[in-house]
C-alpha cells in the first residue's frame, strides 16, 4: 500500500465523459446526467482500509444527497487480476452488503482513471449542473487509526453549496488512501 493524495486537478475543470458497466452488466453513461444535474463521481474499491474507514458513513452520505438531486457514481479502476477482492463480482457483493444506492462502475481500462487524473482510494470529484468541477479532495480529517470521527464534513460542505446554488470553497485539502492499483505498464504519467 502506497500512501498517495489526490492530483487536485484544476477546480472549473470539464467532467471527462465514461460509459462504463456496472456491477449488473448495465452500461452507465456520464451524458445521461450531465448538464441536467450536479453529480459526484468518486473513485473507490473494496479492499482500501481508507475505503473501508468510511464506507458505513460514505453509503449514507451518498443515498442522502441522491435523495436531493445530487446524482453519484462509484468507479473502481483498481487491477482486478493483481487484487482480485476488487473483482466484479466482489464489487456487486460490496454494494449489497453496503447498501450502495449508487452504480458501482468497473473501468476495465484504466481510461476513466487517468480522464480524472485519479490517484487514490477514496478520490472525490463534485460537479456542478453545468460539468464544471467544484471539488476535489477529501472526505473529512479521519483516517485510518487517527482517532477523528468519522463525520464526511469536508465533502459535505461541498455538496450542501452545490444544492443550495451557492459557490463551493476553493479552500479544499486533498484526499489521501491507496494508490489506485495500476496494470503493469499502464501508470499514467501526471505523477511527475
Amino acid at each position: 500500500m502506497a500512501l498517495t493524495p489526490s492530483t487536485m486537478l484544476d477546480l472549473g475543470t470539464e467532467a471527462p465523459d465514461f460509459s462504463l458497466p456496472d456491477t449488473e452488466d448495465k452500461i452507465i453513461t456520464l451524458s445521461e446526467v450531465k448538464g441536467k444535474k450536479p453529480f459526484l463521481v468518486m473513485f473507490i474499491c473494496n479492499h482500501c482500509p481508507y475505503v473501508k474507514h468510511i464506507e458505513t458513513k460514505l453509503a449514507s452520505l451518498t443515498r442522502e444527497i441522491q435523495e436531493k438531486g445530487i446524482a453519484v457514481f462509484g468507479i473502481n479502476s483498481n487491477d482486478t487480476v493483481s487484487y482480485p477482492d476488487d473483482s466484479p463480482e466482489k464489487m456487486a457483493l460490496e454494494k449489497k452488503r453496503l447498501n450502495y444506492t449508487f452504480p458501482y462502475l468497473i473501468d476495465a481500462s484504466q481510461e476513466t482513471a487517468k480522464a480524472y487524473r485519479a490517484a487514490c482510494t477514496p478520490d472525490f470529484f463534485l460537479f456542478d449542473k453545468k460539468g464544471k468541477l467544484v471539488y476535489r479532495g477529501q472526505f473529512d480529517d479521519s483516517r485510518p487509526g487517527n482517532r477523528i470521527s468519522v463525520t464526511g464534513q469536508d465533502l459535505q460542505k461541498a455538496l450542501e453549496a452545490v444544492l443550495s446554488n451557492q459557490p463551493v470553497s476553493v479552500e479544499q485539502r486533498a484526499s489521501i488512501g491507496c494508490n489506485i492499483k495500476w496494470k503493469k505498464g499502464n501508470a499514467p504519467n501526471y505523477f511527475g
